[in-house]
């Protein structure tokens, strides 16, 4: 599996995490849930592309 960059910031109330090399962003009350979020987001878009190149 490939590592990517996880960028976090504060907004308020909530996280908000971007992975830069995919371009995925998500967010979550707590780091680790916007992390967790974030790595949903970025496997669900790279199976999606992934499968666009396939096709």
């Amino acid at each position: 599996m490939k590592a990517f960059t996880t960028v976090l910031c504060k907004d308020d109330d909530m996280y908000v995490a971007e992975c830069p090399e995919v371009g995925t962003v998500s967010q979550g009350v707590t780091i680790e849930e916007a992390i967790a979020n974030l790595r949903e987001a970025t496997l669900l878009y790279l199976d999606e592309f992934t499968a666009e190149d396939s096709g």
